[in-house]
């Protein structure tokens, strides 16, 4: 992309921001729209900081899981008797 193309991508965005900025914040329309639209973005926060909640859980679920199974399997080395060193870390 030339140097002008670039310079020509930038006005337009910068164009379009600054008129989506002032429809928001300059007339009823804006106004209105923003009252609307901020209670579902605060939802909308919610739930993304839930679904990191969830992930974390899961996360330390899946892990705990595998350092089990890993100590089950590595106290039975492969003549079947008991080794107790275990043969993977947890990929979490």
């Amino acid at each position: 992309m030339s140097e002008q193309s670039k310079v020509v991508v930038a006005s337009i965005a910068g164009a379009a921001v600054g008129a989506l900025f002032g429809y928001l914040y300059l007339t009823t329309g804006g106004r209105r729209l923003r009252e609307q639209l901020e209670p579902r973005l605060d939802e909308m926060a919610r739930e993304i900081r839930r679904l990191r909640a969830t992930a974390t859980k899961a996360q330390a679920v899946a892990t705990e899981g595998w350092r089990s199974l890993n100590e089950l399997v590595g106290e039975r080395g492969q003549s079947g008797q008991w080794s107790g060193q275990p043969r993977q870390s947890a990929p979490f």
